[in-house]
């Protein structure tokens, strides 16, 4: 399983999901599932938005966990 820690940054960050969204331009619907981690296809361009966002490197937004 891929785990999104979009949620966490957000925490960290101290920002909304709305914040987020129009920090990057990224649609509310997407930063939510995202943030629940529902989200089926990752788009390079999100990750790119969101790594500005939060100054990270896109390995700090994921972890693979074993089922």
């Amino acid at each position: 399983m891929l785990r999104i820690h979009v949620s966490e940054w957000l925490g960290k960050k101290k920002m909304t999901q709305k914040d987020l969204s129009e920090m990057t331009g990224i649609r509310p619907a997407t930063i939510h599932g995202y943030y629940h981690e529902t989200i089926k296809r990752i788009d390079v361009d999100h990750m790119v938005a969101l790594c500005k966002a939060f100054n990270c490197q896109p390995g700090d937004l994921f972890t693979y966990e074993e089922e």
